[in-house]
């Protein structure tokens, strides 16, 4: 069955509120020359945890509720982020899943960035989820989050534009780079989309996915990016939890495609992202797909009560990320 709801409309409303209280979030907010208007959340603008909660309610649509907390890793406390979803197709796999690649121009004029965020759900961007979760989007105007360490260009707002189908005075366009707290903060607000997309990577229809929660470490912040990007993973793949409610009709099923979700079930498991990704020459196509996923993932199956769960949290390989030592 389809759903009407809007996620531009309601990330929208997200993008004004983030606006509004621009100086407390210590976000910068412009409007470039073709119209577009730009929230900088952690390039030029110094940003925080709560742009960053900011940052992640635009990914999911508006339709799901974030928190900001700690968490205990082996003695060490990190800050946290706790993420809900009640429409979890849409908000997640239609909305947050980072599934456009915006690249645009040629050699060093070449801007390229990961886009994710209600505008995918205009284009379509991949049409094979929007098939599988039955949602397409319609809505005037665009809102889309750039994972990036430099601000967007007019040609890539405009080629943003024309394939959602918006006039450019109504696209709407957040970004941070991975190295910043506001990105690091909503790369970890992936807990429950990264848990969802690999149940259904795993052969789990995300339509029979009533609700889901979440909670991830948020990384220490490492101004180089890649090593960013390794502990942003990190956090997910080492200590990320995830609940889903579902409804399925075999628990043996269920059971054998749960325990093929959490991270642990891939052979790459066991090393800090980071060096994995630099094992495989910084190519992401040579890691295996099966790593993506949160360390611990539990299910309840709404038609039988029963629980099932796999996984497990792996605080010396986080410690280890992130360089602690006692």
């Amino acid at each position: 069955m389809s759903i009407s709801v809007s996620v531009n409309q309601h990330g929208l409303n997200v993008v004004k509120e983030v606006i509004n209280r621009a100086d407390e979030l210590a976000v910068k907010v412009e409007e470039n020359r073709d119209g577009t208007t730009l929230i900088d959340m952690g390039v030029a603008a110094k940003g925080g945890f709560l742009a960053g909660k900011y940052l992640t309610d635009i990914c999911l649509g508006g339709l799901g509720h974030t928190e900001l907390s700690t968490i205990d890793i082996g003695g060490l406390m990190l800050p946290s982020i706790i993420v809900a979803a009640d429409y979890p197709s849409v908000s997640l796999l239609g909305s947050q899943f980072a599934g456009w690649q915006i690249k645009v121009g040629e050699g060093e004029n070449q801007y390229f960035a990961m886009g994710s965020g209600p505008a995918r759900a205009l284009p379509l961007k991949p049409k094979e989820i929007y098939q599988d979760i039955d949602y397409k989007d319609s809505f005037d105007a665009a809102v889309i989050v750039l994972e990036t360490d430099v601000k967007p260009t007019e040609a890539a707002t405009q080629f943003i534009a024309q394939k959602c189908g918006v006039d450019t005075k109504n696209l709407y366009v957040a970004f941070a780079p991975t190295s910043s707290v506001a990105g690091s903060t909503q790369i970890s607000g992936r807990i429950v989309e990264t848990g969802l997309h690999k149940l259904y990577k795993s052969g789990f229809d995300p339509k029979k996915v009533r609700t889901g929660i979440g909670e991830a470490p948020i990384a220490p912040i490492h101004p180089k990016s890649i090593k960013a990007m390794g502990r942003t993973n990190d956090m997910i793949l080492y200590a990320g939890r995830v609940y889903f409610e579902v409804e399925a009709e075999d628990d043996d099923e269920l059971k054998k495609i749960v325990q093929a979700t959490p991270s642990s079930a891939s052979r790459d498991y066991g090393k800090p992202f980071y060096d994995l990704f630099k094992a495989a020459d910084f190519d992401f196509y040579k890691i295996d797909e099966h790593l993506f996923a949160p360390a611990v993932v539990t299910v309840n199956n709404l038609k039988t009560g029963r629980i099932t769960t796999a996984g497990k949290v792996n605080e010396k390989i986080l410690l280890q990320s992130i360089g602690y030592v006692e």
